[in-house]
């Protein structure tokens, strides 16, 4: 049996370490390479054929939602698992739209680790009993949910960089888009979150869990 090739991206080594010996272990899947910042998942994605990025959130160069965009624009189509600390609520939704095909707390149990990964390498995507309920509960009651759940993925990833203090110049030169585009933006998410600075985003995405 051809035994699919898993990268692990996370910058904790004990983490991936954890997450290895938990696949290594399982005679159809195999960890055949390791990335501690996005940078070198980015390059190894280049380098190698992979049936399945497991991506972690918070890595120190780049965000993960950042490194997902990136995949999907100049990658094409790997399947992406979002492995994160993080509370679904708070980027679950987000990342699914942004091209994610499942999200993952790193507190879940093995059985359900491996599940997510086998769901995701027949193409289908993952939804944890958490993540259903919030999609459920958006489409029975739309707007139910945080406000950030309705930005879009650019905006949302503007939102992000906003909070974390980085100027409208630096988002523009980050992203490759105008600083009148980031202006924009900016603006769209002031009126969708019906706040008035970026002290009042920066609030608002602590408050949310969206940055620490």
């Amino acid at each position: 049996m051809e035994r699919k090739r898993i990268l692990l991206a996370d910058d904790h080594q004990i983490v991936r370490a954890g997450l290895k010996q938990l696949i290594d272990a399982e005679p159809d899947l195999i960890v055949g390479g390791e990335a501690a910042t996005s940078a070198e998942a980015l390059s190894q994605l280049r380098e190698g054929t992979w049936d399945l990025v497991l991506l972690d959130i918070s890595l120190p160069d780049r965000t993960g939602v950042d490194t997902l965009r990136l995949i999907r624009n100049h990658l094409g189509e790997v399947p992406v698992l979002i492995v994160s600390a993080f509370p679904e609520e708070q980027y679950a939704i987000n990342l699914l739209r942004a091209g994610a095909n499942g999200y993952l707390k790193k507190d879940a149990d093995s059985d359900e680790i491996l599940r997510a990964i086998r769901v995701v390498l027949q193409g289908r995507r993952y939804l944890s009993p958490v993540v259903a309920d919030l999609m459920a509960d958006r489409l029975d009651q739309p707007g139910a949910g945080p406000a950030h759940q309705d930005l879009s993925e650019r905006e949302f990833q503007v939102l992000c960089k906003l909070a974390s203090g980085m100027s409208v110049t630096q988002i523009a030169d980050e992203l490759f888009i105008s600083v009148k585009t980031v202006s924009t933006y900016r603006a769209r998410l002031l009126t969708k979150l019906q706040l008035t600075s970026n002290a009042d985003l920066t609030y608002y995405a602590v408050k949310n869990g969206l940055i620490q």
